[in-house]
């Protein structure tokens, strides 16, 4: 053979050396991803074929699928839409699932493993399959609390059982109908994408309780409190209370809110310095008595870094950022710089506080059942860490109780009922107006009954006024709980 032919048969050679590895590659590396791609055209008619589970809320179903004369058997329904938008997420032929409908697919559409014999008998039986239904933690009288509170405020609320880490409530606003998205045809969904996804300011498809982070403010000196129980301070313990205070390494100081002074500005209990969220206090202690290292140690037993936390919705992880030198300290230790957390972690923390120091794992689903409401799956309470022991978490009580009886969440209060919390006011850049942030919990008859977070965003530079809002958000979210 000559070297032209020989070349020839080398090059077709490889040729089909390649088509033969493509196509292996196709069927069996990627086969199942062409398989269930959602482009696939027999895969979308398919997942319409059988009805997908419900989701539910006590005795009412959030998500349901309603049967339709089309070429697709079923569509979704969302009963209660914007109530719920941030829970349940959509169903969408063009922009895929969101929220719940993504994070538990596998057991709403019937797909899942745990369907798996199911599936085999109707195959045998001739019995349509149905797709699990999935059982909420959420109280639907506290979420509507929630949302009636939230109603007109741009920002979010999450309300948390304290001894079990279920949620109870979950808002944030502004919400959004996901029934557009799970129209059969695609204007009605294009048209929503639009009008949603193109709302820069408002942003109403972000799940701000879950994913967006702010800096906490003074929310944060919580977590500066329960370090300090560790290092011996009780809320009788006397601190320096300054007007000022100018960390090492530079010349900007820190100062009270609007200048304020904090009790008789030389010394005042630690109890004091929290229930009137007295900056300069907190500061130095951070940089003379904690340091950047325990501090971010403290706030990651309460939460903050887990990249891992899902609930099962993704969270974006609450961060501390680096504190490299005594000024970021001075500035972190008051919840600015670079520290930042999600409503989530707010309630996070008062439920670690109520819970006498122990911090259950957050969760939002109770249980998945089959059709015939045979139980597939249970989540189970997990504690998530420890934040206090006994003693030092009721020094923490103590000292938010105090702020909420005498200092600056007295809208909070409640008849019957223990209630603690902190409020926060939190900048967000010079051009743009301060958050406002409550966090705090309810005890009743000694045992926790709700913890909760609220923050509103850019609701102004008065302390007072953006504090007495989200106190009295949070105090009708809790009263639910409280008074049953």
């Amino acid at each position: 053979m000559n070297a032209p032919l020989r070349r020839v048969a080398v090059a077709v050679f490889v040729l089909f050396a390649l088509l033969f590895v493509n196509l292996n590659y196709v069927q069996v590396v990627k086969g199942d991803d062409y398989r269930t791609s959602d482009l696939n055209e027999r895969v979308r008619i398919s997942s319409y074929e059988r009805p997908r589970g419900l989701i539910m809320v006590e005795d009412q179903a959030i998500a349901e699928s309603v049967e339709t004369d089309g070429r697709y058997k079923y569509q979704r329904k969302y009963p209660q839409g914007e109530l719920y938008s941030h829970v349940t997420g959509y169903q969408s032929m063009i922009y895929g699932n969101s929220d719940l409908e993504a994070a538990e697919n596998e057991d709403l559409s019937g797909e899942s493993d745990k369907l798996f014999v199911r599936r085999i008998t109707d195959m045998i039986t001739g019995k349509k399959s149905k797709g699990a239904n999935v059982i909420l933690t959420l109280d639907k009288e506290v979420q509507a609390a929630t949302a009636d509170a939230l109603e007109g405020e741009k920002g979010s609320a999450i309300a948390l059982d304290p001894k079990t880490g279920e949620i109870l409530s979950l808002v944030s606003n502004p919400a959004y109908d996901p029934n557009p998205f799970a129209a059969h045809t695609d204007q009605p969904q294009k048209d929503a994408w639009k009008k949603l996804n193109g709302d820069s300011v408002n942003k109403p498809l972000l799940n701000r309780a879950l994913r967006q982070t702010y800096p906490p403010g003074s929310t944060f000196k919580v977590v500066m409190a329960s370090a300090l129980t560790e290092e011996g301070y009780t809320a009788d313990t006397q601190v320096d209370a300054p007007n000022q205070y100018t960390a090492p390494q530079t010349t900007k100081y820190i100062e009270n809110f609007h200048g304020e002074q904090c009790g008789n500005g030389v010394q005042v209990t630690l109890e004091f310095a929290l229930q009137e969220s007295c900056n300069t206090v907190f500061a130095k202690l951070g940089v003379e008595k904690l340091k950047a290292e325990k501090i971010k140690a403290k706030a990651k037993e309460f939460g903050f870094g887990d990249a891992d936390l899902q609930v099962p919705l993704d969270v974006v992880a609450s961060q501390t950022g680096d504190m490299p030198d005594d000024p970021a300290v001075a500035q972190s230790s008051i919840g600015q710089r670079d520290v930042r957390m999600t409503p989530l972690q707010g309630a996070m923390i008062a439920a670690a506080v109520a819970n006498n120091g122990k911090l259950m794992t957050p969760y939002l689903v109770k249980k998945v059942e089959a059709a015939d409401y045979t139980t597939l799956s249970t989540t189970r309470q997990r504690e998530l860490s420890a934040p206090l022991n006994d003693s030092n978490a009721a020094e923490v009580q103590k000292m938010m109780r105090a702020v909420v009886e005498n200092g600056t969440g007295q809208r909070a209060q409640i008849d019957g009922a223990d209630v603690g919390g902190k409020t926060g006011t939190a900048e967000d850049g010079d051009e743009r107006q301060d958050h406002a942030w409550f966090i705090g919990y309810a005890i009743v008859d000694g045992q926790p009954v709700a913890a909760v977070a609220v923050v509103l965003e850019n609701a102004g530079t008065s302390s007072s006024s953006s504090a007495a809002i989200a106190g009295t958000i949070m105090k009708s979210i809790i009263e639910q709980r409280a008074n049953r």
